[in-house]
């Protein structure tokens, strides 16, 4: 479920809430159908129409995909999901935050080098990863970070009209390459060292060969319906968890005619193995981040433990308060 609050006032608002299946629409998806919702209930017209060409993902004749796909995903038929009676009744918890624009700076400044600076989600995700690790054990000592990478502006690389096209693609576009790091790596070695390791998970699925690759790689294995492995067996090794960014979606253009949105927040309960996490830009164009965290208990409590002076918990008294934050401390 995707929230969207919008309030003129110093303590109440309107806030607008939809459910969305993702067998039908990823958060790209999501977010056009927001802002379109949004234009027809102030009379506006359509700043962007939908694209359903599903020939755009057609494989290619004769496919050809890396071997390496083959551990990215796994049949369905062999995945359990994990059933939820109750939020917190399996394990996993619920938790909304804010992160500041200050805060988030200077932990892009902690894990980047002189030589090399990294991306905030890819330093954000870092520090997760390395936090979330100390939670393994002897005989769990693998610890996973998958990255959802978005292949509306991947696939048609080097081809204009069909990346312009494919920028309106309404429908599930994305993949979750993952990496696999020993605990005593993540924990022992420096935060920079992780924040490279995390660029490099994302960079495999970057190039237009990755996604060209997965949609040959489903033609062939059409019969037997797969998903990610990290999603279905993540924390089999280990702590496993899944960033995903909707960063740079212009949410702050979801207006229903009661002023710009103040918060956009999420509930996802995926079922999946592993940890999920979801940043979403602030709509107040601050560069706060509202981050989202479905995870076990046991991680999220170390990560209150290590980060949690970072982390502020999304509630009324963000909208009403500026209050000054602490710094990002350099222990890490």
């Amino acid at each position: 479920m995707l929230a969207v609050q919008a309030t003129g006032f110093k303590c109440g608002g309107l806030m607008v809430a939809c459910t969305f299946g993702h067998q039908i629409m990823d958060g790209y998806s999501a977010s056009m159908f927001l802002t379109s919702w949004a234009e027809i209930a102030q009379s506006k017209p359509f700043s962007s129409l939908p694209t359903f060409r599903r020939s755009l993902l057609n494989p290619r004749i004769p496919g050809s995909f890396d071997s390496s796909l083959e551990n990215l995903y796994i049949p369905i038929a062999s995945f359990h999901p994990i059933k939820e009676p109750n939020l917190g009744g399996n394990g996993f918890v619920s938790r909304g935050y804010i992160v500041k624009a200050n805060i988030i700076n200077q932990l892009q400044s902690l894990a980047s080098t002189n030589e090399c600076k990294r991306t905030k989600v890819e330093c954000f995700s870092a520090l997760l990863w390395k936090i979330i690790a100390k939670s393994g054990t002897a005989d769990k000592n693998i610890s996973k970070l998958g990255i959802l990478v978005d292949g509306r502006t991947r696939i048609g690389r080097g081809d204009e009209e069909k990346t312009k096209i494919l920028a309106s693609y309404f429908g599930n576009l994305w993949s979750i390459p993952y990496g696999s790091k020993t605990v005593d790596d993540l924990i022992d070695k420096p935060l920079s060292w992780v924040a490279n390791e995390v660029h490099g998970i994302g960079e495999s699925g970057m190039m237009s060969e990755h996604f060209l690759g997965l949609l040959d790689w489903a033609a062939a294995h059409r019969s037997a319906p797969s998903l990610p492995k990290i999603y279905a067996c993540g924390s089999r090794e280990g702590p496993a968890l899944v960033v995903s960014s909707l960063l740079r979606l212009p949410l702050s253009k979801v207006q229903f005619g009661w002023g710009r949105p103040t918060c956009v927040s999420a509930y996802f309960p995926w079922g999946g193995d592993a940890g999920y996490v979801l940043l979403v830009q602030s709509p107040s164009g601050n560069g706060d981040w509202v981050v989202y965290m479905y995870i076990l208990k046991e991680e999220l409590e170390l990560i209150e433990r290590e980060a949690g002076h970072m982390l502020r918990p999304l509630t009324l008294r963000y909208f009403n308060e500026f209050e000054q934050e602490p710094l990002v401390r350099s222990k890490m």
